[in-house]
């Protein structure tokens, strides 16, 4: 037998204070009362437990679905709104007299499933849901065909045997904090919930109050559709699954979202049909599984083994906002891919684009990276700090996962069997230009930093990389490393510093064109070089402009249009002053590195060690300055440089952004 919502003697009380309507609603329709037909002198009374009695209505108990107290005036309940009001194993609703002939309520201790069934606006509005108070055995069930907004007033709710709330409404839903509230919804353990908070329609979270949000059986809040954040405080502090799972696309233009304590991805957007719309104009009827930054300040620690941060099934646009992000899972082996898969900050099936924004990605797990990407990655403007401390993770033939902590031993695994950490690695072009300023520090075995299996080309920005192995890298787009696939790699404006500990500065597969821009490159001992392009496939280094700074010699059989030189011998943790015409860049050498010295410019630079440098503007993360006040050192010897410090096979590419004379 369905619980009645409250005693006869409290809604008798309510009605005689308030003025309200009293409605009583069983299998057969729904029957309503005034006060003046239910007062203390009238009241409604039981018999035998079993029957209720209301004037001359007779009731049996079983048979009631829900009784409902509703407003007789829009001075007791504002129009086109219901209000629930939860109340340890209780719940009052309560509905304006405009919208209550379009809403049945039924109610089981704190339960209450709603029916919605206007087709349209009523009064040129939609309906809003007020929800407030506290329980630990309560739910929200919402199910219509109509659009709706369910307003967060103050509400402290726990199912322990289900979802908090569950929309089955196909519609737009606006689910808002009220201004000035703070509510925290959970759900059970033992249910089958896909989601804390679950709508079947689109989700848009919103308002200037605050959510925090348990998921305890699967995702914390799940979208069947798109979900969007506005404004609103969103806290996640746990989910068995996801923390924010959605379908189609998904959006943040302002807001506080964080999430942790999460056992899968912490925004997971996943395209809902077989092909993808694409962006469509304003988003109407787009099916993309894009997910686009626009504002606001996420926060996201995810710590599964091979978990992402933000993960699109489409393309990921970032044009604003403070994103933090880290990662900390090591990797797992994919038994239906059958290859190993880590962790990731961001991760995208489709292309990226950086416009705007500052982000911080940090991963410490095995096989970790900032960026992961299947497509290209565009970066116009935004400032991204990236740092990768994991060793790599491997694989063996049966799926058993280790870590190694060195390059050699990475070489000896298959590429499936195998996955390296870096700061950036996208199988499409990267292209860098602008304003963008992009920062990667890699320390784990085997960690390159910036690495794109097709070409990168950087016209402008900064770009700053301390790597344990390539520091920017152009490779091979597919596995069998066909010479057709060689990853070029261009540079033609921006600042652009790439230092390797254990490998090459910059290398590529294919060929390198240094055109313009400055370029700082730091290559470790022979045969590794500063910039190497794959000179054992009659790839070349051809350097036509720009202003170059190489610690590791080039490539052998570069083709040098502009002229090269380099110094007799450099000391480590130096600082220099290289001046080219009326500019003069001020460089710190690193602690170790190739033993040649080789400086370029559109004339001849001339070079002074044991430099003070004062003022100026700080690039590379304060390894050199531009039009800072230069004093003291010692003039160096420059000598003619033609190329030739060696070079292994190229493996990657760099890229860059800025611009430098």
């Amino acid at each position: 037998m369905r619980r009645i919502l409250l005693s006869v003697t409290a809604l008798v009380l309510t009605i005689a204070a308030t003025g309200q309507t009293l409605k009583i609603t069983t299998s057969s329709g729904t029957k309503e009362y005034q006060a003046s037909q239910v007062t203390a002198n009238q009241p409604a009374t039981f018999t035998g437990g079993t029957t209720l009695t209301v004037g001359n209505d007779v009731f049996t108990i079983s048979d009631i679905t829900s009784m409902l107290v509703t407003g007789s005036s829009s001075t007791d309940v504002e129009a086109n709104t219901v209000n629930i009001i939860y109340n340890g194993s209780t719940v009052t609703v309560t509905m304006a007299d405009n919208v209550s002939s379009y809403v049945t309520a039924e109610v089981s201790g704190a339960h209450v499933s709603i029916t919605q069934t206007n087709t349209e606006a009523v009064d040129d509005k939609e309906i809003t849901y007020v929800l407030s108070g506290t329980t630990t055995d309560g739910s929200l069930t919402l199910d219509g065909s109509y659009k709706c907004t369910v307003s967060l007033a103050g509400l402290t709710m726990t199912n322990p045997s289900g979802a908090a709330i569950n929309i089955t409404n196909k519609k737009r839903i606006q689910l808002s904090a009220k201004n000035g509230t703070e509510n925290t919804l959970t759900d059970g353990s033992n249910g089958s919930q896909k989601a804390c908070i679950y709508s079947k329609g689109q989700l848009q979270l919103q308002g200037k109050g605050t959510l925090n949000v348990v998921g305890n059986t699967k995702h914390a809040i799940k979208s069947g559709d798109y979900v969007t954040v506005k404004n609103l405080t969103l806290n996640i502090t746990k989910a068995v699954g996801d923390g924010i799972s959605c379908e189609e696309y998904f959006l943040m233009k302002s807001g506080t979202v964080t999430i942790s304590g999460v056992d899968d991805d912490g925004i997971q957007c996943d395209l809902s049909g077989d092909t993808s719309t694409g962006e469509t104009a304003d988003h109407d009827d787009e099916d993309s599984g894009n997910v686009y930054l626009e504002g606001g300040t996420l926060n996201i620690t995810v710590t599964a083994a091979a978990a992402k941060g933000i993960k699109a099934d489409g393309d990921m646009k970032i044009s604003d906002g403070d994103i933090t992000v880290k990662t900390t899972g090591g990797g797992a082996w994919d038994s239906d891919d059958k290859k190993t898969k880590a962790s990731s900050c961001l991760s995208a099936d489709g292309n990226m684009t950086i416009s705007g924004g500052t982000l911080n990605l940090t991963s410490t797990g095995a096989g970790g990276k900032g960026i992961n990407g299947d497509g290209t990655l565009t970066a116009t403007g935004g400032t991204v700090t990236i740092k990768t401390s994991g060793n790599a993770v491997v694989a063996s033939s049966s799926g058993s996962i280790s870590t190694v902590n060195s390059s050699q031993q990475l070489d000896r695994y298959d590429s499936d069997y195998k996955s390296s950490p870096k700061g950036i690695k996208v199988d499409g072009a990267i292209t860098i230009s602008d304003n963008a300023v992009i920062s990667v520090t890699t320390t784990g075995a085997g960690g390159e930093g910036i690495e794109s299996k097709t070409s990168i080309d950087i016209t402008g920005g900064q770009v700053t990389v301390n790597a344990v192995d390539d520091a920017i890298n152009a490779s091979y787009n597919d596995d069998t490393k066909s010479l057709s696939n060689a990853g070029d790699l261009t540079i033609s404006g921006g600042y652009v510093y790439a230092h390797s500990t254990g490998n090459d500065g910059i290398d590529a597969n294919g060929n390198v064109y240094i055109k313009g821009g400055l370029v700082y490159a730091i290559g470790t001992t022979s045969p590794e070089v500063a910039i190497d392009a794959n000179s054992e496939e009659k790839k070349k280094l051809y350097v036509t402009g720009g202003t170059i700074i190489a610690i590791g010699g080039l490539e052998s059989g570069a083709s040098l249009t502009q002229s090269c030189f380099s110094a007799s011998s450099w000391s480590k943790n130096t600082w220099y002053a290289m001046t080219v015409g009326s500019e003069t860049i001020a460089f710190k050498t690193p602690s170790s590195g190739g033993n040649t010295l080789v400086v370029s410019g559109a004339s001849q630079p001339s070079l002074k060690s044991g430099v003070t440098v004062s003022g100026g503007t700080s690039i590379f993360d304060g390894a050199a300055y531009t039009n800072a006040t230069i004093t003291g050192g010692s003039s160096v010897n420059l000598s003619s440089y033609s190329g030739g410090n060696g070079g292994g096979p190229g493996g990657g590419g760099p890229w860059g952004p800025g611009g430098w004379f």
